[in-house]
């Protein structure tokens, strides 16, 4: 289960993404949802954690009900309007980033630069060649590391990713005043 404090980065992040994604067209659920879980597993692929969002298979590759449900939320709030970032949001999304320099972590750059990495990757695909690129994705379970299954093979509903059980070197932070802050600013 998300902190409050994950749950405000996955949101300030979910933003991001939406914003870095805009410039290359359309996007639906399907495809905000293939482009986090993409953004996640090569978080952890570094032992980063940005995101926390839960996966699991579905009929077009990888689903986030928490992902799902942030993005919902941040409508109602006005925060979202369709998939893009609201005007309100672009400022808020300005003070996240400007606060994460602030920070001057290493593991906060690395993770809104694999983010923008995935993005500027994966968001020019069209939502079906995305989705292949995610059913192809091999993953393996903690237990047995050495085998690997391509999501495409695993049985719809399967939990793909659960992030509390993965151990990284280092998480996305910021101080709990800036967090505060941008929890107002969001609406919350």
């Amino acid at each position: 289960m998300r902190k409050p404090d994950q749950i405000t980065i996955d949101r300030l992040l979910l933003l991001h993404l939406l914003q870095t994604a805009e410039p290359f067209g359309l996007l639906n659920d399907v495809k905000l949802q293939q482009l986090a879980f993409l953004c996640e597993l090569q978080m952890f692929a570094k032992e980063l954690k940005g995101f926390h969002f839960e996966f699991f298979r579905y009929a077009y590759g990888a689903f986030s009900k928490d992902l799902d449900n942030d993005l919902m939320s941040m409508r109602r709030k006005e925060r979202v309007e369709n998939f893009s970032a609201s005007r309100e949001a672009e400022d808020v999304i300005a003070f996240f980033l400007e606060e994460s320099e602030k920070t001057k972590s290493e593991t906060n750059a690395q993770v809104l630069e694999i983010l923008d990495a995935v993005v500027t990757n994966y968001a020019p695909q069209d939502t079906d060649k995305l989705s292949k690129s995610v059913e192809a994705v091999e993953i393996s379970s903690p237990a047995e590391p050495e085998f690997k299954l391509a999501i495409e093979t695993v049985s719809f509903h399967t939990i793909l990713l659960v992030p509390s059980r993965i151990e990284t070197k280092s998480e996305f932070t910021l101080p709990a005043s800036v967090l505060a802050r941008l929890n107002t600013a969001l609406g919350y």
